[in-house]
């Protein structure tokens, strides 16, 4: 399969259909309801009910009617389904779809962390485990964090994990001083600074869209930065036509199909083979997974009842502090 490098969509167009309309036989039979991250694949997104960043994703989950949610995403995203909706069976396609982020923070580690600092506040990034989220205070995406973390004390003692970009981010524009774990993820680490200056020279009226996760250095490019969210709605409004993307290529999917006058260039990494930055866990969700997913029931998101009442209390506190 070969997939246009201009419009992200695949050449094997009948095979997709297909499958596609397979799946959506198999959700209704199964009263299944689909939920899939910016960063999936485009058909697993033409083929999802709800689409969205981790917030979004996490809001839907709570209010969702239907037994059975399919979480097309990675796995710290399916946990946080199923600790909202203990009731409902949460699958995901593929098991292996981790995270590189919540891999760098270990639960085991992090408690020894937070335990060393038993006066700080504990504000923990969505992409963590259930057992780090049940260290937590309060829980944040990208696209909260900012207003989040300014609901507190301009003194308070805070502990920020797992990402250091984001945190530093944060500390940059609020003028905290949190402190921070030492994570990172593997896409928004791989950025290349060389080569997007290389696209500045090349597009020069393109606007630069980063993500939060991405070094510093990237970060103080950026025409505008956010979540992937918030750099979609850039997009859709700028008067810009041109785009210099710096996230998981992905997102570039709905944003094409915003907007499809105009051009969206995935930024690239520092491993010159590649041509955009993806997340390999992201992309181990195909939709011959998806509809064995929906087909077999499995594999099962499970969390233990212990941890997972434990999360449960930061995410809902995120979630009511998003409302305000």
């Amino acid at each position: 399969m070969t997939v246009d490098n201009k419009t992200g969509k695949s050449s094997n167009g009948a095979e997709i259909e297909l499958l596609q309309e397979e799946i959506r036989r198999l959700k209704k039979e199964k009263g299944a309801v689909i939920l899939a991250h910016f960063y999936q694949k485009g058909e697993i997104q033409d083929v999802a009910d709800y689409i969205g960043d981790s917030l979004a994703l996490a809001q839907i989950a709570e209010k969702i009617s239907e037994p059975v949610i399919v979480l097309c995403g990675v796995h710290f995203m399916g946990e946080t389904a199923k600790i909202l909706c203990p009731e409902k069976k949460v699958l995901i396609p593929d098991e292996n779809a981790g995270c590189s982020l919540a891999d760098s923070c270990d639960a085991k580690e992090f408690e020894t962390f937070v335990k060393a600092h038993p006066d700080h506040t504990v504000i923990s990034y969505v992409n963590t485990s259930a057992a780090v989220k049940a260290l937590t205070d309060v829980v944040v995406t990208s696209s909260n964090a900012r207003d989040i973390v300014e609901t507190f004390d301009k003194d308070a003692k805070i502990i920020f994990g797992p990402d250091r970009n984001l945190g530093g981010y944060i500390n940059s524009i609020t003028g905290r001083n949190m402190l921070l774990w030492d994570g990172a993820c593997h896409v928004h680490e791989q950025f290349s600074l060389e080569k997007i200056v290389e696209l500045k020279k090349t597009y020069p009226d393109a606007k630069l869209l980063v993500h939060p996760e991405c070094k510093r250095v990237i970060v103080m490019l950026a025409d505008k930065v956010g979540s992937t969210a918030a750099l979609l709605n850039y997009a859709k409004s700028s008067e810009s036509k041109q785009f210099i993307v710096a996230t998981e290529s992905g997102i570039l999917h709905q944003m094409r199909k915003a907007c499809p006058e105009k051009e969206f260039i995935a930024a690239p990494p520092i491993d010159s083979t590649r041509g955009c930055n993806d997340c390999n866990y992201m992309k181990l969700n195909t939709l011959e997974k998806l509809r064995d997913c929906l087909r077999d029931g499995k594999p099962e998101i499970e969390v233990d009842k212990t941890i997972a009442e434990r999360a449960r209390k930061p995410i809902e506190r995120m979630l009511e502090l998003s409302k305000k």
